[in-house]
Formats: C-alpha cells, sequence, structure tokens
C-alpha cells in the first residue's frame, strides 16, 4: 500500500483489530482436527481471544470436543476474499491455533456451542505476515463496520461508478498514469482502500476520513466528505 509523505501517521486498523473484524463478518472457515480438515459454514462470535461456533449435535467436531476432556488441539484457517471483483482477490489469510471445548447446547436444542480458546494467530496479506498473542486479540476494538462491508462495498462498485471516478481526485496523479481501472477493495472506520489496477500490477490507496465511522450512518457521512473535498479540490489524508 503507498505510504504517506512526511511523518504524517495515517490512522488504520491495527493488525488485531483485522483479524477481530475478519472472524467477526465470516461465515466460512477450516478447522484442522487430529489430522482431518473440517470445511465449515458456520459464523463466528468473537469475544477477545475466545471464539464461539454454532454446530449441529451429531457434528464431527462436536464428538471430538466431547471426548477431549481438557480441550481438543485445533488450528482454524479463514481466508479474507474482497467482495468486489478484482484481480488478487485475496485480501488476507488468518491461521490461528488453540483448544476447542464443548460449551452449552443451542436454543433450540439442536445444536451444540463450541468455544475456541485462541492461544495465537498469524495474519498474512500482500504486505506482510503479523503473528498476534491471545493478548493482543483480547486488546482489539471491534470495527463497526465489519459487518457491512461487503454490502457497502458492491453498492459503491456497483452503482456509483461517478463516485468513484470523483475519489481519484485526491490521489497523487502519477498514480493514475496509464488509467488504471479503480475498484474498491476494502473499508473500515479509518477510511477507504481503492485497488489501482494496470495491466502490469496493482497499487492500493487508502483515503482516510476525516474522522473514524461509527455506524453506516456515520460512513455514508464520511463519504460524503470525501467527496466534497475531491470535489472543491481540498487536501485529503492517504497511504
Amino acid at each position: 500500500m503507498s505510504h504517506p509523505t512526511g511523518d504524517t501517521e495515517v490512522p488504520e486498523p491495527t493488525t488485531a483489530d483485522r483479524v477481530h473484524s475478519l472472524l467477526s463478518a465470516t461465515s466460512s472457515l477450516t478447522v484442522r482436527a487430529l489430522g482431518e480438515r473440517h470445511d465449515l459454514d458456520a459464523p463466528v462470535s468473537v469475544h477477545g481471544s475466545r471464539l464461539r461456533l454454532c454446530l449441529p449435535l451429531d457434528a464431527p467436531l462436536t464428538t471430538a470436543a466431547a471426548g477431549a476432556t481438557d480441550g481438543l488441539a485445533v488450528v482454524l484457517d479463514v481466508t479474507d476474499v474482497s467482495p468486489v471483483a478484482v484481480r488478487h482477490r485475496v485480501r488476507a489469510r488468518l491461521t490461528l491455533a488453540g483448544r476447542l471445548h464443548l460449551a452449552h447446547l443451542a436454543d433450540d436444542g439442536l445444536g451444540v456451542h463450541l468455544r475456541v480458546d485462541v492461544a495465537h494467530a498469524v495474519l498474512s496479506t500482500p504486505y506482510g505476515t503479523s503473528a498476534l498473542t491471545a493478548e493482543d486479540l483480547v486488546r482489539a476494538v471491534p470495527d463497526p463496520l465489519a459487518r457491512h462491508e461487503a454490502a457497502l462495498l458492491t453498492h459503491l462498485a456497483d452503482d456509483h461508478a461517478d463516485a468513484l471516478d470523483l475519489l481519484t481526485r485526491l490521489l497523487d496523479p502519477a498514480l493514475l498514469t496509464g488509467n488504471p481501472d479503480v475498484r474498491p477493495l476494502a473499508l473500515d472506520r479509518h477510511g477507504l482502500v481503492l485497488r489501482l489496477d494496470h495491466p502490469h500490477g496493482h497499487r492500493d490507496v487508502r483515503l482516510v476520513f476525516p474522522e473514524p465511522a461509527c455506524d453506516t450512518e456515520d460512513f455514508g457521512h464520511r463519504m460524503h466528505a470525501l467527496l466534497s473535498a475531491a470535489e472543491h479540490g481540498l487536501p485529503a489524508h492517504r497511504h
């Protein structure tokens, strides 16, 4: 991702914040346990370094967890894929190691809640790899836009090409040499990331909101502020 000039610090989520957002927004993951892989379509509930999954009573993982009095050693794999069609859509890969425990029956009596106590995690992105401890995850700040990111990005990409074109006025003109295809790649409470796709490669640029967004309504106001800055030639933070 391109970097700011000077010593200006551009606000963006910490690695732990990104892990929290990825987990809270995902609906699919792979669990490795006892030499087997289990591909699950199940939402994840995040509570610091503890995760909750809800599985059927007769699921193999439920049975395995029931037989492990001290918890079942597991590795979880989550892939973060951009909801908007771009080349190289994988934004990050997350691996977590910990122990799986039975928690309690689901309210409907047909499933069971399983708890994963995460010991450590590794997040790999195109820009580097970071290791995290359970304590790092406990300090993560939930992003209010994480669960809405996919819908907001696809809406922006599909219905507001004019807005994307206007936002390019906030970019360094040198980045637009060759007329790259501009697509929204990611967003969080701090800003919006644009993917500039050239035939020979791509560049990701973050546009920072004037203030962090607290919810989706706030996001609309922050986007309006960026568009207003672009329309009137005002400076904007970017990296």
